[in-house]
């Protein structure tokens, strides 16, 4: 029977194959035995987890060969969890204190750290949950004496559709045989959609409880970016998807020759694409796709999903990785920004009525001057391992920017009295983000190096309208006239100060966006790493000479609908070279 399924285009690509579905595993519930031997069955549960290590190590020396140590790093977390003592530790004592068999001492304590994570709001630790069951359930496999389920009867030319796939799972595919996977539950953030997207496989994730009726050979369709799957499709949706495929396939590799060009006008003037990224393994994504530096490095990311704040020695690792693997190119490094959406439980902060307008971000870290020290003395230890610059984020006001710079420089004046070499070509910059920087942007562009535009904020503060809240989406408008004369506003402060100016909000790389952004003169454009190269072919059709005079025409204009208008007009209608 012809179904459609809607969900998630977490990885872009279209298929058309036969679905192989794999049956999820029963939830094994263990009875609380009690034990006669308690050293006996804690070092039963210790052989487990030995070997679950084996396991992974395999799976992690395998996933290395084939993507590369970064997209590896995923199993190295799954190696930290088989050594975190508030889970291994924990099992443990429930089995020598309580007499519990080791089953249900697993099982009680993985359960307990996956609803705690389940419940939070942030989804990357939402995520973390997913990490924990899939190690402890490897874990409880071992014990149990049953084999994982097996990916090896796939036919060839299969979508695969399961109920959710484990990080393990998609790193083992067999890419000869799966052109791409559909699964019920899932995000675009979950380590399987990211492993899709480091292995370029097209996936479409939470499509809902409905596909457990797909039959395994069954026709079926994906389109991932669009986040459609067809079951049993007509013939005429089988031709017409096969044109699209073929279109798609032929866009890509057109899409591919602009990975080592310049970002340049047809006209000739140069700019910057940048990309944005939270985790190591985004930088070579962003280096594949053409980046010509790193516009914004989400530090937040590398205190999240743990239980305890990242040591000096942690951060400088990674931030010495990132500096080191762009080779010269800018970096751009956001100081922490914690608090709205992004939570970190082990901070124990209070709860606010209104945390996107409370202690959140560069205000947090002036209140906490103890994690904010140890965040600049790691990105100044590694600032000379490459082009560093500094960013500090949610400014409203000069006082804040002032006492940052002054903190960033007392540690910089420590770590050289100590003998640490440390670079003297360090930019520091600001976002723009807050509206009452932007309408200051003279005063603030002064006293730092460069500005970035986070326009995700902006767009929200200005409009006061929560970017998290459906009822109000409507206001989320970023050609929105207020939002384009703030943008206008900021780059012509940096430009009377001679301070360049980028941007690294959703906007930068909105291709009703990006011909007004370059007649305004913003110098970099920092997005997705898969937004670039399609963003480099736009730029590279416009003209800066008459988008420069256009853009004067764009900001009369009375709304968002009337200047998207005004851009689809001149960029579709040929107006677009002088």
């Amino acid at each position: 029977m012809r179904e459609i399924f809607k969900g998630i285009g977490a990885s872009p690509g279209l298929a058309i194959a036969s679905a192989f579905v794999l049956k999820p595993e029963e939830e094994y519930v263990p009875a609380d035995n009690q034990v006669m031997d308690r050293e006996a069955e804690a070092e039963r549960f210790r052989v487990a987890v030995s070997r679950a290590q084996e396991d992974l190590e395999r799976i992690r020396k395998s996933t290395e060969e084939k993507l590369g140590a970064e997209k590896a790093e995923i199993f190295e977390g799954h190696l930290l969890i088989l050594e975190d003592p508030d889970l291994i530790d924990a099992v443990i004592e429930k089995v020598q204190e309580n007499g519990q068999n080791a089953e249900f001492a697993l099982y009680e304590t993985a359960q307990t750290f996956i609803e705690m994570l389940q419940q939070m709001d942030d989804e990357l630790l939402r995520e973390r949950a997913v990490d924990i069951k899939d190690v402890s359930g490897r874990v409880m496999r071992h014990l149990r004496g049953v084999e994982s389920s097996d990916l090896s009867a796939m036919p060839d030319e299969c979508v695969l559709i399961a109920e959710d796939l484990t990080p393990s799972d998609t790193a083992q595919l067999d890419l000869g045989k799966v052109r791409g996977f559909v699964t019920e539950i899932g995000s675009r953030t979950s380590h399987s959609a990211i492993m899709a997207r480091s292995l370029d496989v097209p996936a479409i994730v939470g499509a809902g409880a409905g596909l457990r009726g797909v039959a395994t050979g069954t026709p079926v369709v994906m389109d991932a970016v669009e986040g459609i799957l067809l079951v049993e499709p007509t013939d005429e949706e089988l031709a017409l998807y096969a044109e699209r495929k073929a279109a798609y396939d032929q866009r890509k590799a057109e899409l591919a020759l602009w990975v080592g060009r310049p970002s340049a006008s047809s006209d000739g003037h140069r700019v910057e694409l940048a990309a944005n990224i939270g985790k190591l393994e985004d930088v070579q994504k962003a280096l594949d796709n053409g980046a010509e530096g790193i516009g914004l490095f989400r530090t937040e990311f590398l205190y999240m999903g743990r239980n305890e704040l990242p040591t000096e020695e942690e951060q400088f690792n990674s931030y010495k990785y990132v500096l080191e693997k762009m080779n010269g190119k800018p970096v751009v490094i956001r100081t922490l920004d914690i608090g709205g959406d992004k939570e970190l439980p082990y901070l124990d902060l209070p709860r606010e009525a209104n945390p996107f307008l409370g202690q959140r971000a560069l205000r947090l870290c002036l209140d906490r001057p103890d994690l904010f020290r140890t965040q600049l003395r790691a990105l100044l230890r590694a600032s000379r391992y490459g082009n560093l610059k500094i960013m500090f984020p949610m400014i409203a006001v000069l006082s804040e920017l002032r006492e940052a710079k002054r903190i960033l420089d007392e540690e910089k004046q420590k770590l050289m009295a100590e003998g640490v070499e440390v670079s003297n070509s360090i930019e520091v910059g600001m976002m723009i983000e807050v509206p009452a920087a932007a309408v200051s942007a003279d005063l603030f562009a002064k006293e730092v190096d460069f500005f970035s535009i986070g326009t995700n904020d902006l767009i929200q503060y200005t409009m006061a309208a929560d970017r998290m809240n459906e009822t109000v989406s409507y206001l989320y408008q970023p050609t929105n006239p207020a939002i384009l004369r703030l943008i206008r506003m900021v780059i012509q402060a940096g430009r009377r100060e001679g301070k360049w100016v980028g941007m690294c909000g959703e906007m930068a790389g909105d291709h009703t966006a990006i011909p007004i952004l370059l007649g305004l003169g913003l110098h970099e454009f920092s997005m997705s790493a898969g937004s670039i190269l399609p963003a480099r072919e736009l730029i590279g059709r416009l003209s800066y000479d008459e988008w420069t005079r256009l853009s004067e025409q764009v900001m009369e204009l009375p709304d968002q609908e009337s200047i998207q208008q005004f851009v689809t007009q001149h960029t579709q209608g040929g107006d677009t070279n002088a």
